[in-house]
């Protein structure tokens, strides 16, 4: 079990970087309303535990990256 904890990990790991060298072409507001989406939803999956909250975060933390950058 151990070692599928260490994969599970890895790949969290290669997926999180992988993720945040795709914002290097974005303009700024593209990038703060993805990072607020990204950020919303782990905060909605935290909390609510279910899709719908997981969802509701999302589009929550991108509106208010969008308008923070601003």
């Amino acid at each position: 079990m151990n070692a599928c904890k260490r994969i599970g990990m890895g790949a969290a790991i290669a997926l999180i970087v992988a993720g945040l060298s795709a914002c290097g072409g974005m303009s700024r507001d593209t990038r703060d309303t993805a990072i607020g989406a990204g950020l919303g939803g782990a905060a909605g999956a935290a909390v609510g535990g279910n899709a719908l909250s997981t969802v509701g975060g999302a589009a929550a933390g991108g509106i208010i990256g969008h308008e923070v950058g601003k």
